[in-house]
């Protein structure tokens, strides 16, 4: 019978190798969180802008492509499956989504880091969006004309399903009036709940593949049950506009992008990064190092007089 290699290693009584431990704790986490909030201030606007453009079509990629999987197959669950390849590529390669900054600025200002004031956060969350906006319809402009062939061809199922998307999500919910704002807001709320998680849980993982797969869970659990998210709307909306959808522009800000972010904003603030933060920012309480009994105190040590001494270590 083959001996398992590690079996062998403990019987031979070499240490056991440990497999790769790129899980990070909780604490950690909090530290990253914070350090991506700096990071997100401390960019310039043109930065901030084309990160944001760039995160934009990345999630609009992804939504056509789960759009599409989903007409083809006639299962809603499997585009949700390959969604979330659009929102990984956007936070790995470091773009900005205006969700994520919802949930990690807001805990660089209860931090007290620099340049974390309202007036900065603010700015902040006003190039990302303006950003995010470019690069949606962009990329929804872009794919209106490969998918009717630059408007000489009639459009096809996916086309068809993209209007009914975008006059789903305007139109039923004017026809609710204020009950339909309110499920606007409380569906952008849940959605940025998981969103924002995805982009914490990045940070709970130092390996690709453990990033990829801590990204994949929030955001399957965010698009299957569709919840609205603020820039995936950026392109439905005009996508849908494009091919057909009975929807102007007003019915799409004031009925589904406006409550949504702003769902997305309380959802992605209060639920995930300061709850998170309010969970865990503090530090884990350093180790004591233990004295022999029989060491003699040493004249001259005495640090008593000095703010936040304690003789007890």
């Amino acid at each position: 019978m083959t001996v398992p290699r590690i079996a062998r290693r403990v019987m031979a009584g070499e240490p056991k190798k440990e497999a790769a431990m790129d899980y990070v704790k909780p604490y950690g986490v909090v530290d990253s969180m914070l350090a991506g909030g700096a990071l997100k201030l401390s960019l310039p606007p043109r930065q901030l802008v084309l990160r944001g453009m760039l995160a934009g079509a990345y999630l609009g990629i992804g939504t056509s492509m789960a759009v599409t999987v989903a007409v083809e197959t006639g299962y809603w669950i499997l585009g949700s499956l390959l969604f979330p390849f659009g929102l990984a590529l956007a936070i790995l390669l470091g773009a900005e989504i205006i969700t994520g900054s919802f949930a990690l600025l807001p805990c660089a200002a209860v931090a007290g880091q620099k340049n974390a004031g309202l007036r900065q956060v603010c700015a902040n969350w006003g190039w990302v969006f303006l950003g995010n906006l470019l690069g949606s319809t962009l990329y929804a402009g872009l794919f209106a004309i490969a998918l009717t062939t630059a408007g000489d061809a009639q459009i096809n199922a996916v086309g068809t399903k993209l209007i009914a998307i975008a006059e789903a999500k305007t139109n039923y919910y004017a026809s609710h009036g204020t009950a339909g704002l309110l499920a606007a807001f409380t569906k952008g709320m849940l959605c940025n709940w998981m969103v924002s998680l995805a982009v914490v849980a990045a940070f709970m993982s130092t390996s690709f593949s453990g990033k990829i797969l801590a990204i994949w869970g929030p955001t399957l659990l965010f698009f299957s049950q569709g919840f609205e998210h603020a820039v995936v709307n950026m392109f439905l909306m005009p996508v849908g506009m494009l091919l057909g959808a009975n929807v102007s522009v007003s019915t799409w800000w004031l009925w589904n992008q406006i409550p949504v972010t702003v769902g997305n904003l309380v959802g992605g603030m209060l639920f995930t990064g300061l709850a998170i933060y309010g969970a865990h920012h503090t530090s884990a309480p350093a180790a004591t190092p233990s004295v022999p009994a029989t060491m003699p105190a040493q004249p001259g040590t005495a640090r008593a007089d000095q703010p936040g001494y304690s003789p007890s270590y």
